[in-house]
């Protein structure tokens, strides 16, 4: 290989590497500041989880609420949340401006899917968006199902 080449090559590679590790510091820094407080035993609390335990009791006591169920409208033809104030909403369409007009800011919003994995994602976008009352239900409905049973859906 000439010399020539092998030096303008080498200089390409880097110039590609320094690219590929920037990122964005102000970005990180405000996930830095969103996730300051998820640690040890509160981390969950912290980033917004809620137990299927707590989301039914919070329906039982008629505490105001809202729950999107962010599965795509497919999955939901199964199965579904069978409560007032619900809204479906796919996570692919969730961020669209006229959807996120939907969601409320002075009261809980509970992100549901089927493991809770979307739900995180979703709801951890949310958060950054500046919306603080968003919980994601922890387990999704896997654990709802498990957890819901004749005796306590009353």
């Amino acid at each position: 290989m000439k010399p020539y080449l092998s030096i303008t090559l080498l200089c390409a590679l880097l110039g590609m590497s320094g690219q590929a590790m920037a990122y964005d510091a102000q970005l990180a820094q405000s996930y830095q500041q969103q996730f300051s407080q998820a640690k040890g035993a509160k981390a969950g609390k912290a980033i917004g989880l809620i137990s299927a335990e707590a989301f039914v009791k919070q329906l039982q006591s008629d505490q105001a609420m809202l729950a999107v169920d962010i599965r795509t409208p497919q999955e939901r033809q199964i199965f579904g949340l069978a409560m007032e104030n619900k809204l479906n909403i796919g996570i692919h369409e969730l961020f669209n401006p006229e959807n996120l007009a939907k969601l409320p800011k002075d009261k809980p919003v509970v992100l549901v899917c089927k493991s809770g994995a979307r739900a995180m994602a979703a709801g951890t976008a949310l958060r950054h968006l500046g919306y603080d009352n968003v919980k994601i239900l922890k387990g999704g409905y896997a654990k709802l199902t498990k957890y819901v049973s004749p005796k306590i859906a009353k």
